[in-house]
């Protein structure tokens, strides 16, 4: 039962993390949304910063496996970068529960090292990843142009969290592909 309840009170974290907009949220409200005691929430996680942990490394694994699936069904240089953007606006990683608990992530960063290793962790797989598709299209520039594309993806997310209505990942792929295409426009200028 144990991995279950974790489970639960992981998915109870995002959802209610998100719908809040903030970390301001209790563990008394975390496990009520999983269905179970904030005794037993404590238990499992000690603290509601374990728990939102947790619910980051979470986030971090659905979007590796998506990122590493889009990856592998891609074709060519170009095809390895489209797909990493993808995987970042995909419908499960860009709605609204997902945003705002991102959106609350980069801020705790500011303040806890567990966070902050987390987040550089994130950004380090995200920067090698739009590396390896960007060297042969972009050369010297390649590292600047990925620097710009993991900007845009952090800023697209952050517009997210402070717009209404639901994510639009379509727009955010095709926003991160024409910088993208403007970028290796300019070539060696």
């Amino acid at each position: 039962m144990e991995p279950i309840r974790k489970a639960a009170l992981v998915n109870a974290t995002i959802v209610e993390i998100g719908q809040k907009g903030s970390l301001d949220v209790t563990v008394a409200q975390i496990a009520r949304r999983a269905g179970m005691s904030s005794a037993l929430a404590h238990h499992y996680f000690g603290s509601k910063e374990e728990m939102f942990l947790a619910a980051m490394r979470q986030l971090m694994t659905v979007y590796g496996a998506e990122v590493r699936g889009a990856i592998a069904a891609s074709e060519g240089p170009l095809g390895r970068v489209r797909a990493v953007l993808i995987a970042s606006f995909s419908p499960m990683n860009f709605r609204r529960d997902v945003v705002g608990a991102w959106l609350n992530f980069w801020v705790l960063a500011q303040s806890v090292p567990a966070a902050k290793r987390l987040l550089a962790i994130y950004q380090r797989r995200l920067h090698s990843n739009l590396m390896v598709g960007l060297r042969p299209l972009a050369g010297a520039r390649a590292d600047g142009i990925a620097a710009g594309l993991a900007a845009l993806i952090d800023g697209l997310y952050l517009r997210e969290a402070l717009k209404l209505g639901a994510p639009d990942g379509a727009a955010a792929v095709r926003m991160a592909m024409d910088y993208l295409a403007a970028e290796l426009a300019k070539g060696d200028a």
